[in-house]
């Protein structure tokens, strides 16, 4: 625009009266670029005297749900259920979710998520630890849920400890039955700690304030941590529920991954009972990222899933 004596005494006096805006020209084919998708890698909140920070390992995108999930079931079941969520009947993401506490005295990292050599997409815990502001070397404690590749798969990096000054937790159980079958990953990247486990029981805990919960069936060892300070309380639920659908509304569902598959659904109806009746989030493993969420009983059987927001940070 051309401002002349006329046109720029028109704008003084109408200044007060209404804006005017001065905008430069643009070229009329001016667009910005296609950035790609994007997502958080970590989310940090308070959690009384302790802080909470969940960091995204990766994901894998899958045929699904039907029929690793609802796998005694009906696939046009599966796909009814999927639909009535807004999902995609056919196809699926799992994505993984690596939890770390620290209690101001440790800093304590729950699963390692899975190894970056052997998956693509995932394996990015430590890279998302330090966007978080933390090393590896700042781990004073690993503690396993159950020995899944995509659990432990983190543990070493090209063969050398991924957090090389931590000590290990587990369940007795767990171990021996992975180490017992000679599983090739465990004997890589479990046993060569063995001399750093701790192994505890049910109602055993961590450090104070962070208690182990038998939670059985998806394998031998499977074990949940109930993590409380002050008047907060949150529990990890490693892979409790594998889907935030299939996996919680309809619990008694076979999934594929889980070992004894009437001892995991069980596990699911006691522990998502027990949130449900409570009103306490959960982290679990496989939820949508950032993987912290809250059920109430749906009335049918199951349970309803609905992501945590704001009031973790109030």
């Amino acid at each position: 625009m051309t401002i002349t004596r006329r046109t720029g005494l028109m704008l003084g006096a109408g200044a007060l009266a209404a804006p005017f805006v001065l905008r430069p020209s643009a070229p009329a084919n001016a667009k910005a670029k296609m950035m790609g998708p994007s997502r958080p890698g970590h989310m940090r909140f308070p959690h009384g005297e302790f802080e909470v920070t969940t960091l995204f390992d990766g994901s894998v995108q899958l045929p699904g749900p039907h029929p690793i999930f609802g796998q005694d079931q009906d696939a046009e079941d599966v796909a009814a259920l999927a639909v009535a969520n807004n999902l995609d009947p056919a196809k699926m993401e799992i994505g993984f979710t690596t939890t770390m506490v620290n209690t101001g005295n440790e800093l304590i990292l729950f699963d390692t998520g899975n190894d970056v050599t052997k998956r693509a997409t995932a394996g990015k815990t430590r890279a998302q630890m330090e966007a978080a502001g933390y090393s590896p070397e700042d781990v004073d404690i690993v503690v396993l849920t159950h020995f899944h590749g995509d659990h432990i798969g983190g543990l070493m990096v090209d063969g050398k400890p991924a957090f090389p000054n931590a000590r290990y937790v587990t369940h007795e159980a767990e171990y021996d039955h992975w180490i017992g079958k000679e599983n090739e990953l465990a004997l890589s990247n479990v046993k060569p700690f063995a001399e750093k486990m701790t192994f505890l029981k049910d109602g055993q805990d961590v450090v104070s304030g962070v208690t182990a919960m038998a939670a059985h069936g998806h394998t031998p060892g499977h074990t949940v941590y109930h993590i409380e300070s002050g008047d907060r309380r949150v529990l990890v639920t490693a892979d409790t529920a594998n889907h935030f659908v299939a996996s919680l509304e309809r619990p008694d569902w076979h999934v594929k991954f889980d070992m004894d598959k009437e001892a995991a659904a069980a596990t699911r109806r006691k522990i998502f009972g027990m949130l449900a009746a409570d009103g306490i989030p959960f982290i679990g493993y496989h939820m949508p990222y950032p993987a912290v969420g809250f059920v109430k009983d749906n009335g049918s059987g199951g349970f309803e899933y609905s992501a945590a927001g704001s009031q973790l940070f109030l």
